[in-house]
């Protein structure tokens, strides 16, 4: 660094959406350096940081300050000074590259264009986070690899598809049928990327010409080698024009501790540690927070024995013997077959993530049908349906296939036969279906955002470490669930940890997820006036309503009882084989 200071500690901390940076300076000397995770413990994790560096502090003075998405509140709170992260990053280019034309950052949910010729001009994402570094973390679970394997196969690629990166999990639409009509996972890969690249040089530079030099920073982009490459061929860059920093991931931690080096005030390990430890719910106005799903124990029970009425019976496939008919509904995250005898009874169900390969699947499957049903069991028909229909349709003969709609509207007639509204909350789709007069009468989907289907719970009930079964599970026993309104899906993150940084615990936030995904679905993709507008007779399927907190949502916010049967989330398979 090209700085003469005098040899005074200042310490830089940057707490993004998804990670916290920190970086101890000594006059022109990195000390101490990090960038770890912080999985929503924000305080712990800083603090965490703070006592990692304590045998290089001792008992000496050190300058402050603090930056990032996730910082303010804690800055406040703490009295510490805050540097907004442009002006952070600002202050590295400065001292570090002064030749630079562009910046181009990438943090876990934010992205970033400062063009600095010609006076400091920056373009951020706004609403929608597509193509930021946690839309990648999500993109890695739908190929079912590390982020760091999936990185690694995109650098063996052979050509790019185009994918949208307008939204994390809407663009999974496009990589599905890709994967289920064999696209090498390299090849997805190394697409992913590129949509990342496309929506950062369309949506945020918007036409302004990106100059070289270009420095490329944040985490993503210093992790992820495929990134890299791709920014690189897209915008015709080479080894001068292209500046990867080794300080990359760090950058704005390091602007912070330049920074507070002049903003005056000092502390010791002692009183910094004390100052952080401060609770920000003490000087935020508090989010709002909503009526518990239930009142006690009393009413989760009758609630829970009250659906478990609407129920398939089972047979034994062991001791059946006679037809049977199968059904398979291939979507766009899972997979789901049902075979069923002759009297409508469930023989055999199967319910699994795609992976990525539903074809091998449902070769699985169906060899362990075989070997099950022996030769007591002839399959008399079969019909496949979901995105997969035509892929599984061709790949092993299967008898017909039937539209989505019609596959859940003969299974919800199954259960009541005067149904008037059908409401299916899949993995990233929402669909309800209008009934009138025993049929069809209206269908509407969700367009280009899916802040209200299963994958968006799945996301932060991963991000905070939990199974979506046992985030659920703390959301039905929340007593104040936390009001996060309904808007991007990983730009919610941002709701969820300002609430966490109130003193919301996992189960309010699990609790208000689940109220987001019930509004979102009833006022912005039904765009009801209210919720007596759906219907008196309402069934409830799709594997995100197996969710109890979802449900109890959904009923409370429509004021009645809806059925929601046992096998929410086989529906499209249970509809395939009645059909069949």
């Amino acid at each position: 660094m090209s700085v003469n200071h005098s040899q005074n500690l200042t310490l830089g901390i940057d707490i993004g959406s998804t990670t916290a940076k920190a970086v101890l300076l000594e006059g022109d000397t990195i000390l101490f350096q990090t960038y770890e995770r912080h999985f929503s413990q924000v305080r712990a994790k800083t603090l965490e940081i703070l006592d990692e560096m304590r045998p290089l502090l001792g008992d000496r003075d050190m300058s402050v300050a603090i930056s990032g998405s996730a910082g303010l509140g804690m800055a406040e709170a703490a009295g510490v000074p805050f540097v907004q992260e442009v002006y952070a990053t600002g202050e590295v280019v400065r001292r570090m590259a002064p030749d630079t034309g562009t910046v181009i950052e990438l943090g876990g949910e934010d992205a970033k264009v400062i063009f600095f010729k010609g006076g400091v001009d920056e373009r951020m994402n706004g609403s929608c986070a597509g193509g930021t570094g946690a839309f990648i973390d999500q993109m890695a679970v739908l190929l079912d690899m590390s982020v760091e394997e999936m990185d690694k196969a995109s650098l063996t690629h052979s050509r790019i598809y185009p994918i949208a990166s307008r939204c994390g999990v809407f663009a999974k639409t496009d990589i599905q049928p890709l994967l289920n009509q064999g696209a090498s996972k390299a090849d997805v890969a190394a697409s992913i990327y590129q949509a990342v690249v496309n929506q950062t040089i369309t949506g945020l530079a918007q036409g302004r010409k990106i100059e070289p030099k270009v420095m490329f920073l944040g985490g993503p982009l210093y992790f992820c080698k495929g990134l890299r490459q791709r920014f690189r061929e897209t915008l015709k860059l080479d080894d001068e024009t292209a500046v990867f920093p080794e300080y990359g991931r760090f950058a704005v931690a390091m602007g912070a501790a330049l920074y507070g080096r002049d903003s005056g005030g000092t502390y010791t390990y002692e009183t910094l540690r004390e100052a952080l430890s401060r609770d920000s719910a003490s000087l935020h106005l508090t989010r709002e927070r909503l009526k518990p799903l239930f009142a006690n124990q009393a009413e989760y029970e009758a609630f829970r024995a009250r659906h478990a009425a609407a129920t398939v019976e089972t047979r034994d496939l062991a001791s059946y013997t006679g037809k049977a008919w199968l059904g398979i509904d291939c979507g766009s995250t899972t997979t789901k077959l049902t075979l069923i005898s002759e009297d409508r009874k469930i023989l055999y169900s199967y319910y699994s993530a795609n992976k990525g390969n539903p074809v091998e699947l449902v070769r699985g499957q169906l060899e362990e049908l075989y070997r099950r049903c022996g030769g007591r069991v002839t399959i008399c028909g079969s019909a496949c349906t979901g995105y997969g229909e035509e892929l599984i349709k061709h790949a092993f003969g299967v008898d017909e296939g039937i539209v989505e709609t019609i596959a859940h509207f003969t299974a919800a007639k199954y259960f009541e036969p005067d149904v008037d509204f059908i409401l299916d909350i899949g993995g990233q789709d929402i669909k309800c279906f209008q009934i009138r007069n025993g049929a069809i009468d209206s269908i509407l989907l969700n367009e280009a955002c899916s802040s209200g289907c299963g994958s968006f719970i799945e996301t932060f009930a991963r991000s905070m470490s939990y199974s979506v079964a046992e985030f659920a599970e703390k959301g039905l026993k929340s007593t104040a669930p936390v009001n996060l309104g309904s808007r991007c899906t990983v730009f919610m993150n941002s709701s969820v940890k300002q609430s966490q940084k109130e003193g919301a615990t996992v189960a309010d936030i699990s609790a208000g997820l689940s109220i987001s995904v019930v509004k979102n679905a009833i006022y912005k993709v039904i765009r009801a006036s209210s919720p007596q507008e759906l219907g008196e007779k309402i069934v409830v399927q799709g594997g995100t309503f197996l969710n109890d907190a979802v449900l109890r949502a959904f009923e409370q916010e429509l004021g009645a009882p809806v059925i929601r049967p046992a096998i929410a989330g086989l529906m499209g398979a249970y509809g395939a084989a009645l059909h069949a």
